[in-house]
């Protein structure tokens, strides 16, 4: 399904309406995936729209950056408001945003460094990226052929869009396959994450998840989910998860700014079964957080009309 059509894009400080926002076909970026990006997203609450763990978002996108040696010719507070007013200016009480830092036209080769660096902000509506259906009862996983990119071969603690195409790989051989999304081992075999999510499992009512050093990306929604169990008082450890461990698991469930918190009810055609009530607990304190009904995460949303 195409990308809904909104009004304005954000491109270097300017509003261009949405069939104007185009780059040279020479952009560096374009051929060799030079480039980093964030996922956030904007909730409807009774306030209006409201951005969740925003400064978080765009602090990352300045370390991915940094990784790169890509210079960010914006502040995290500025590309903040430009976010809040694109958001304004296309008048959306809800909306994915897509912030993303790339290089302009300049010298083609792999040397990306005398390429002058462009910033884009896009936002549009989008549902759960893995359906109504996927959130309430949960998707099938496939455990991929393709293995998780190293620490080593490229920063997996960037969302350098270069990285993604071990992701997209993951996520069309599961969906050829007849599954809803792919979990992808590392070079040790142990599990890293979906194609576009970190991955939990529960085993005797504790919360697990693979550590950072296993190839993950430091999720936003990641690490919120961490904190809510916490507060919630579930027990929760960071640990090495092996293939059979999502096999044998109580539950199982991705989260990511696209999926949201996604219950898995099966793994290469085993079943783990209906979302359990620590998924549920979970999800519920999320979807509630995001949109305003949790005074305590009040501090989490950034509220585009302040």
């Amino acid at each position: 399904m195409p990308v809904p059509e909104v009004a304005k894009i954000w491109m270097d400080g300017e509003f261009v309406d949405w069939w104007d926002a185009k780059v040279h076909i020479l952009t560096p970026t374009l051929h060799y995936g030079w480039g980093v990006f964030e996922g956030v997203r904007a909730y409807e609450t009774e306030r209006g729209a409201a951005v969740f763990c925003h400064r978080a978002h765009i602090e990352r996108l300045h370390r991915s950056a940094q990784i790169l040696q890509m210079e960010v010719p914006y502040s995290v507070d500025e590309l903040m408001e430009a976010t809040r007013e694109l958001i304004r200016v296309n008048d959306l009480p809800s909306c994915y945003i897509r912030p993303l830092v790339y290089l302009g036209y300049g010298e083609m080769g792999l040397n990306p460094l005398p390429s002058e660096v462009a910033v884009s902000i896009i936002v549009w509506p989008w549902g759960t990226y893995l359906g109504d259906e996927g959130l309430r009862n949960g998707v099938t996983a496939k455990t991929s052929s393709w293995v998780r990119i190293g620490t080593n071969m490229i920063p997996t603690g960037t969302k350098a869009c270069g990285v993604y195409i071990n992701s997209s790989l993951a996520k069309v051989e599961a969906l050829k396959a007849g599954y809803e999304e792919a979990i992808l081992l590392n070079e040790h075999g142990h599990v890293a994450e979906g194609s576009g999510e970190n991955v939990f499992v529960v085993r005797d009512g504790v919360l697990l998840t693979p550590p950072l050093a296993e190839g993950v990306l430091r999720g936003i929604t990641r690490d919120s989910i961490i904190r809510f169990a916490r507060d919630l008082d579930i027990p929760f450890e960071e640990t090495t998860l092996l293939r059979q461990d999502l096999y044998t698991a109580d539950e199982a469930f991705y989260t990511g700014t696209a999926a949201e918190v996604v219950p898995i009810r099966a793994v290469d055609d085993r079943e783990i079964g209906a979302p359990g009530p620590v998924t549920k607990q979970l999800q519920d304190l999320f979807f509630a957080v995001v949109k305003g009904k949790e005074p305590r995460y009040e501090h989490m949303l950034d509220y585009v009309n302040g």
